[in-house]
């Protein structure tokens, strides 16, 4: 859509396509360094160089003068950093929570088990509050939230789709009430919309427990950083990918890089002892899954222009 709108010049064309082909080809999984077909060598330009400090680096790399523009919607609604797991989502947010001024506020669950789904009275015994507030769920929020005027927070749960309120959308916190917090909508259609979110009763989809916890708390978690999964639908002027360990899925690798709008606005950092070189880093494409898509969509494609020419 870039290169057709008539206003990029031909340097700029070039690189535009140069990006997309690079995507293309990690999408599919066309190209590969090793011999094993699994790592892929990062151009310079993308590369960030490993430190001592390397969670500090991708800060500085993503987030330059957070200090001073740590309130500023327009420069944090453009910008991420995307992790695979959700530890490391939580240790980044964590660091960059504490260079943001202010002391906050910190956000308690009221966690509990839903009586019919344990086969006994003795539920209280069992599974005790401390245990309930231990518990980790990768689409539902933690037992404590700790949030700042100012803080980017993404909604983990569809509120009202008329307003803007759906699973994934961005905000920032504007005012941190008692039950509730007071946020402006940095993302979706709903842009500059003043809401108020206020806690909810959630229970995760899928859990290894023998037993259904119900949570009460704040549908938000903060997403300087947001795993990878998470991130899908987002366009961001600034991406920062971080590797402490390599990516694990299908197509995941496809889905952080192509976040960035731009190839300039992209940058990876493989901290990642395990490949050797932190120039490389795996990407996971099963070439299986497309297979047998070209025959049903030349089929198709014949179907089509014979119907054409009838």
């Amino acid at each position: 859509m870039r290169l057709c709108s008539g206003e990029v010049s031909r340097s700029e064309a070039e690189q535009i396509a140069n990006f997309d082909k690079w995507l293309l080809q990690i999408g599919n999984g066309s190209v590969y360094d090793d011999r094993k077909n699994e790592l892929i060598k990062l151009p310079p330009d993308v590369r960030l160089n490993l430190s001592n400090d390397p969670i500090g680096s991708i800060v500085e790399a993503v987030y330059p003068s957070i200090r001073q523009k740590y309130n500023d919607p327009a420069y944090l609604k453009e910008r991420a950093i995307l992790t695979p797991k959700n530890e490391m989502v939580h240790e980044l947010n964590g660091t960059i929570m504490k260079m943001i001024p202010g002391e906050g506020r910190t956000y308690f669950s009221s966690d509990n088990v839903f009586k019919a789904s344990v086969n006994t009275n003795d539920e209280e015994i069992l599974y005790p509050t401390e245990f309930l507030n231990n518990l980790r769920f990768p689409s539902n929020p933690n037992h404590d939230i700790h949030l700042k005027v100012g803080t980017p927070v993404m909604l983990l749960r569809n509120l009202n789709q008329t307003e803007g309120l759906c699973n994934g959308t961005r905000l920032i916190v504007m005012h941190l009430g008692m039950w509730s917090v007071t946020a402006n909508i940095i993302s979706g259609k709903n842009i500059g919309s003043r809401v108020t979110i206020t806690r909810i009763i959630m229970s995760p989809n899928e859990s290894k427990w023998p037993f259904k916890l119900k949570r009460r708390q704040l549908p938000l978690a903060p997403c300087y950083a947001m795993k990878i999964n998470k991130s899908r639908g987002q366009s961001l002027n600034q991406v920062g990918l971080y590797l402490p360990k390599q990516i694990f899925t299908h197509g995941q690798l496809y889905v952080a890089v192509s976040r960035a709008t731009t190839r300039a606005g992209l940058t990876i950092l493989n901290a990642d002892d395990d490949t050797g070189d932190p120039a490389f880093i795996k990407n996971i494409v099963y070439k299986e899954v497309f297979q047998n898509v070209c025959p049903r969509l030349a089929e198709n494609e014949i179907t089509m222009h014979t119907n054409d020419d009838a």
